[in-house]
């Protein structure tokens, strides 16, 4: 694959000539976030928290959650529970125009994740984003796609050969550009880190196999291409250092705050969703959706950091109606405990640290426990939805030992699961570059399962 240009993102590096600042005193542009394949608009949780950190209103920050969030195995064929590039494309376009109606903003900033940016491209070149889009943001989007090999799978949308990807990568101009002016445009990527920007297959199960993509996959001609060194794939996005590149590349500033301002209380709000049932096992519920579950039962519990044990009774209990919103709910300083109850689910106790701020964006997803995990006395899930774990990068722990299934290099794996074989009721801490979570087990033979959610 032909080399691009690429910019590390060393302190001022991004502050690029073509992108002037905002105007003194002008209202930031409208943000429309887009998530990635199988995710939710709460992943941009944290980023969204950065923006409004920096001056950005909560109501100009606007991200989307697409029913169906994994895209087809066959792009041009229906697929239950799954969406087509057409479907995703339409989609983005209905919210942005609902945007630019609520706030009156001739144009947008579209920022996107992984499979997002396929939306986005898509909309800018096909479907009249190019007259209400200035910037589009792309991290980790795999641009050149994750194989781009002749002959193989060339109908999904993720073949860097197929006729999806082919259409989008043609040059727009005598430079060959790849990008639909008069738009901005910024990638963000991985220098090697990024699973889906792999020369070998080993992530899609072809390990020594050449994908023909190279570490540059999600690299554009004729964008600002960034390389963020070891971030991996989601991290193209959610990073601290991303936000950097992002805040630079729209405003031509450095943003004033590095960090996440604390705001108290912390009004927290979300929907309840489930999981679609697989044909061939309908206990791993492998088909993510983020349509709400009307009738689930939720009840948030204060809880001792130290130990994940309850302080008292529930101090938020709702049953959510066809909208699945479970709040809002004002949270203190301190971990909390959320217990989703509902038909045809487990009981599902998700345990987090400490909100820092409020957020509409806490969207928390009833569970079942898989078929191989029923004979385990408890089953614990240390997930991390902002990023993957990587055992040569990351200092980290699960019940005071390594995490198991994360290799031993790589950032390929966001959550690792034990199977406790005693029986009864005990704490479980797991770690992650100094943030740490503290929940309990609970019997899976009484239908209970618990997750440890990590916030970054």
């Amino acid at each position: 694959m032909t080399t691009r240009r690429s910019i590390f993102a060393a302190a001022g590096s991004l502050l690029l000539a073509a992108c002037a600042g905002m105007p003194q005193g002008a209202a930031p542009p409208p943000i429309v976030f887009v998530h990635g394949n199988g995710d939710s608009a709460s992943i941009w949780q944290s980023t969204l928290w950065r923006f409004e950190s920096n001056g950005w209103p909560r109501e100009r920050l606007h991200a989307i959650d697409l029913p169906y969030p994994l895209g087809r195995d066959d792009d041009g064929k229906a697929q239950p529970g799954r969406s087509s590039s057409a479907e995703h494309m339409a989609f983005l376009k209905a919210e942005v125009e609902k945007v630019m109606q609520a706030t009156g903003a001739p144009k947008v900033v579209l920022v996107a994740n992984s499979r997002g940016g396929y939306a986005v491209r898509n909309y800018i070149q096909n479907g009249g984003g190019d007259k209400t889009v200035s910037h589009a943001l792309l991290g980790g989007t795999p641009n050149h796609g994750v194989w781009a090999i002749k002959g193989f799978r060339e109908a999904n949308e993720f073949a860097g050969t197929g006729p999806f990807l082919s259409a989008l990568n043609a040059p727009k101009n005598a430079a060959g550009d790849e990008v639909t002016g008069p738009v901005k445009w910024m990638t963000l990527r991985s220098d090697n880190n990024d699973k889906f920007a792999q020369p070998d297959g080993v992530w899609i199960g072809a390990r020594g196999t050449p994908t023909q993509v190279g570490f540059d996959g999600p690299a554009l001609k004729g964008a600002h291409n960034v390389v963020l060194p070891r971030v991996d794939h989601r991290e193209t996005s959610f990073a601290p250092a991303a936000f950097d590149a992002m805040h630079r590349f729209i405003t031509g500033q450095a943003p004033r705050a590095s960090g996440i301002t604390p705001q108290t209380p912390a009004v927290l709000n979300g929907k309840i969703t489930g999981l679609g049932l697989s044909s061939t096992d309908p206990a791993s519920g492998n088909y993510s959706n983020n349509l709400p579950v009307p009738g689930a039962q939720l009840a948030v519990y204060a809880i001792d950091p130290a130990t994940g044990e309850r302080r008292g009774a529930a101090v938020h209990n709702k049953t959510v109606g066809a909208d699945g919103l479970w709040g809002p709910f004002a949270a203190q300083a301190g971990a909390y405990e959320f217990v989703i109850m509902a038909p045809g689910y487990a009981t599902t106790h998700i345990y987090r640290s400490a909100f820092p701020r409020g957020s509409n964006l806490i969207h928390l997803r009833a569970e079942r426990l898989a078929t191989a995990d029923k004979d385990a006395k408890s089953v614990v899930t240390f997930t991390r939805p902002r990023g993957y774990f990587d055992a040569a990068r990351d200092t980290m722990s699960f019940d005071g030992k390594a995490l198991p299934g994360v290799p031993p290099a790589g950032a390929g794996v966001a959550s690792s699961k034990i199977q406790l074989a005693e029986s009864g009721m005990r704490s479980i801490t797991a770690e992650f570059n100094g943030e740490k979570i503290t929940g309990r087990t609970w019997p899976a033979a009484e239908n209970h399962l618990v997750i440890l959610e990590l916030t970054y």
